[in-house]
């Protein structure tokens, strides 16, 4: 729950407590990325012959397949914050691969998620790297038209069903916003590369097999890593502040959850799930934030999210100011007529 503003910051030492698990270690990291791809390989290799079964086990392989990219993901994620390895060109060599198998550009995923990090939760600097959301008198003010579009979009159906796939196979070719530059030449560099490789693997293997078998894998991760980034932030006690009163800490520890999920879908989803302790420091790499969290109880006085109480915030779509939470559209007793 948010913090009345006139009492001190619950939080402070936590810079002290993080400097211990910011230090990269390589075996840690090269074996996540052997087990990562070596597992996307081989269930993709298993969804090749399964074809020849039935397409039944073609999408029940698709799975495991779709969470060992968002594990490779996660890989991406770290590598964007220089925290994976630590070296800076391994960092993006390897976040380059990452980006071709995640459908993700490196380097223009990095700077919008860069903006992400530094205006998370601050009310005058919504719209790069997060998910759309109004406060209930933006909606209220808003025409009619705007008010519909809005409905839509954070419908679970479009917001977790369409809208995923949408953005990285299509959305996610195309460089949206910053100037010419590195960012956009990894759009196009991602491009050639997706093409050249669905061409050469289509020749080799037919271009229906190669559809059958990575389409279902990219809906299902797409969808997967929308659901992750919306369910970390878009919880009914989240913090957000105008930017003024904006705090970085609270941000962190009261805008992020701790999404407590079982030990086997934590390791597919490379420990996101201590979302608060990354937005703290993400200079933390993934493979050391269950022990950061373990180890400090200051880390643990936070929201907690499971698998069942996450489905909850599905109905979440508004911030209201007044209450200093997100509520759903029926907790919105009437829309003014729109002036405009």
């Amino acid at each position: 729950m948010n913090l009345p503003r006139n009492l001190p910051n619950p939080y402070e030492g936590w810079r002290s407590l993080v400097q211990q698990y910011q230090n990269a270690d390589t075996r840690k990291a090269v074996w996540q990325i052997v087990n990562s791809y070596g597992g996307l390989f081989l269930t993709w290799a298993l969804m090749l012959l399964s074809l020849r079964v039935g397409y039944w086990l073609t999408l029940l392989l698709s799975i495991p397949a779709a969470g060992f990219v968002v594990r490779i993901f996660i890989i991406q994620h770290d590598c964007g914050h220089a925290s994976f390895f630590s070296s800076s060109k391994a960092n993006d060599i390897v976040g380059s691969i990452c980006g071709y198998f995640t459908l993700v550009p490196y380097k223009y995923w990095r700077k919008s998620h860069a903006i992400h990090h530094a205006n998370h939760a601050k009310l005058e600097d919504r719209g790069v790297g997060d998910i759309w959301t109004m406060t209930v008198e933006e909606y209220q003010q808003s025409p009619w038209g705007k008010r519909a579009l809005y409905r839509l979009f954070r419908n679970p159906l479009f917001l977790f069903g369409i809208a995923p796939t949408l953005n990285f196979v299509v959305l996610g070719r195309i460089p949206k916003r910053f100037k010419p530059g590195p960012e956009h030449n990894s759009v196009w560099l991602t491009n050639i590369v997706l093409f050249a490789a669905v061409f050469g693997i289509g020749k080799l293997i037919g271009f229906k097999e190669v559809a059958m078998i990575q389409i279902p894998i990219t809906v299902i991760a797409s969808s997967t890593g929308t659901w992750l980034f919306y369910v970390q932030h878009q919880f009914e006690h989240t913090y957000w502040e105008h930017t003024p009163g904006w705090n970085y800490t609270l941000a962190a520890m009261e805008g992020s959850s701790y999404y407590k999920l079982p030990i086997i879908l934590q390791w597919f989803t490379g420990n996101i799930g201590f979302h608060h302790i990354h937005h703290l420091s993400p200079r933390i790499p993934n493979y050391f934030l269950p022990k950061c969290h373990s180890e400090n109880p200051l880390f643990q006085r936070v929201a907690v999210l499971t698998v069942k109480t996450s489905l909850q915030t599905g109905r979440l779509a508004l911030w209201c100011e007044e209450r200093r939470r997100l509520v759903g559209f029926g907790d919105v007793l009437k829309s003014p007529q729109p002036t405009t």
